[in-house]
């Protein structure tokens, strides 16, 4: 590569500044140009890719009820009434599925505090459904490491079936059916595990008792 010539002007003072002030501007130029490259046109691509071709996903996988918002898909939600279907616990700061402080408890396998909140979690669930003697699943009484998992195992969901079938005066095959039909399985066949969405499960409920 080429060496850029320096001419006998531009040795002197005047000469270095025009210089100086050569690359200032390209500099400048070029912060210019990246700015508006990568700071609004490229931004403004995807979002029109996202818009056109993932409009519900592109603005939160947001769930409707009435014309009204209810909560994403993506987010869970806490439900203590034993006519529904429970989520997995969360441990977000400032409360449960808060998703401006996503996290988990950071508590040991071994540390008391998790061992009774484990406990108090099963006492309750038992509490819910005393005639239930199946083996409580282990994502129905831990939190996940984000606190804000929208979906619970199958196994979860068929612990419940018997539950919130008796409170809301269902069979437990009408009930079945329903987990089933919301049940999805791993992505592209293979990937995670299957899973069943809570808050979609919860207002299918709603919308069969009504």
């Amino acid at each position: 590569m080429e060496e850029e010539q320096v001419t006998p002007a531009e040795t002197t003072e005047s000469g270095a500044l025009r210089r100086f002030g050569r690359y200032a501007w390209q500099s400048v130029a070029m912060l210019i140009c990246l700015t508006i490259l990568v700071g609004v046109i490229y931004p403004l691509f995807i979002t029109g890719i996202g818009q056109a071709a993932f409009h519900h996903k592109a603005n939160g996988s947001l769930i409707q009820q009435g014309g009204a918002i209810v909560g994403s898909s993506l987010i869970g939600q806490p439900f203590s009434d034993p006519g529904y279907f429970w989520s997995r616990p969360s441990a977000t700061g400032g409360g449960p599925y808060n998703a401006d402080a996503s996290g988990g408890s950071n508590l040991g396998p071994t540390n008391p505090a998790l061992l009774k909140l484990i406990a108090d979690r099963i006492a309750a669930l038992r509490a819910a459904d005393p005639g239930n003697e199946l083996p409580v699943p282990i994502d129905l009484v831990t939190a996940s490491a984000s606190g804000l998992d929208p979906d619970i195992s199958p196994a979860a969901a068929a612990y419940q079936i018997g539950r919130v079938a008796r409170v809301r005066g269902l069979s437990q095959a009408t009930v079945e059916a329903l987990v089933q039909k919301y049940t999805r399985g791993r992505q592209f066949g293979f990937l995670g595990e299957p899973r069943v969405n809570v808050l979609e499960l919860n207002l299918a409920l709603d919308a069969l008792t009504k």
